[in-house]
């Protein structure tokens, strides 16, 4: 049965698109009938024609990968664009490692694994950038035999 009249008028009354009529299966014989604005109306009224809800865009899956990236992950090489540089700058890179290392040394002062002394000369080379990471600091002070217990 060819309801596309309807279906054309009940787009126009609800101000939506003819797409989005949906008209009951089972009230089909009364649609078909209906040939009048009015008809439509009362059809609309009785819940024989009705619009359906607009769909929209799921932002579930963009919620996803919003967190996982949070989270540290999908920063692999394959996801990176441009220089080594470009994602975290020199800069950065050397004040993360520096306030690491700094970190460390200030620990190991203060529970009294170093001296004073060798503190402040392992301070002066990390300065320098002579340590590429803690644990190369490590590595000095037992080559050095810096450590007191």
């Amino acid at each position: 049965m060819d309801v596309s009249a309807q279906r054309k008028l009940a787009a126009r009354l609800l101000k939506v698109g003819r797409n989005r009529i949906w008209i009951d299966p089972n009230r089909l014989d009364d649609v078909v009938m209906a040939i009048r604005r009015e008809d439509i109306r009362r059809l609309i009224n009785e819940g024989a024609i009705r619009p359906l809800p607009l769909k929209g865009i799921s932002r579930a899956r963009a919620k996803e990968l919003h967190n996982k990236r949070k989270r540290g992950l999908r920063s692999g090489p394959g996801s990176r664009k441009g220089k080594r540089t470009a994602t975290l700058s020199g800069k950065e890179r050397w004040m993360i490692k520096i306030r690491a290392i700094r970190r460390h040394l200030k620990i190991l002062r203060a529970r009294r694994i170093i001296r004073p002394s060798d503190y402040r000369r392992l301070y002066r080379l990390a300065k320098g950038g002579m340590f590429p990471s803690i644990r190369r600091v490590n590595q000095y002070i037992q080559d050095h035999k810096m450590k007191r217990r």
